[in-house]
């Protein structure tokens, strides 16, 4: 049993995601981060670094209970649970991870710094604006021309690349992105919102 801990963001909706595409049994845990809940000392016992998602395998390495975090590093260790979602192949098992890399070297913070500033911040900052919504687009036209060369971000085939990009894609309105200026994101987008485990992933919590 995957027992995990995580809010409604895109970084949590990753998890919830690929649990669902591996059938994996989970149970869920809400961590409310507008409550400060993602300081309390259970929560910091699985993620030190107080952010969602975490998780907890019951049936971990040996049989023991093993706790990870880091929404990267979550769904690297799914796939190797099930096998599933990152190729065997050397060249194309790094094709993915480079992209997964990307995505959380870039995609998620960069699209989050726009989030921040575009929509909660108290004051409007118009550099801070300028900058991340910039890289923001640039980031878009990075993913578009992949997506112009291959079916899925990692290459030929479905995976955790796919799976840790598309809940940032999916909040495109926040920062102002048009998916109709990035016509293979938009193929690519339509795609992954008709998979049934991501539609249910998606809702989670």
């Amino acid at each position: 049993m995957i027992e995990l801990y995580t809010w409604a963001t895109p970084n949590g909706r990753k998890i919830s995601i690929m649990l669902e595409e591996c059938g994996l049994p989970y149970s869920v845990h809400k961590v409310d981060i507008t409550k400060n809940q993602q300081y309390t000392p259970d929560f910091l016992k699985v993620s030190p670094n107080n952010k969602i998602p975490g998780i907890v395998d019951t049936d971990g390495p040996g049989g023991q209970p093993y706790a990870c975090f880091e929404s990267g590093a979550i769904l690297l260790y799914l796939a190797d649970k099930a096998n599933r979602f990152l190729p065997a192949d050397r060249a194309r098992r790094f094709d993915a991870i480079q992209w997964l890399m990307w995505q959380m070297g870039g995609f998620g913070p960069m699209l989050g710094q726009t989030h921040h500033f575009v929509r909660f911040a108290s004051e409007q900052v118009p550099y801070a604006i300028k900058r991340f919504s910039d890289e923001t687009r640039r980031l878009y036209g990075v993913l578009d021309k992949r997506l112009g060369a291959v079916e899925w971000c990692g290459g030929a085939e479905y995976s955790i690349a796919d799976i840790a990009t598309y809940p940032w894609a999916a909040r495109h309105e926040w920062h102002k992105i048009d998916l109709a200026e990035f016509p293979n994101v938009r193929r690519w987008y339509d795609q992954m919102g008709q998979r049934p485990a991501v539609k249910k992933g998606m809702s989670v919590p």
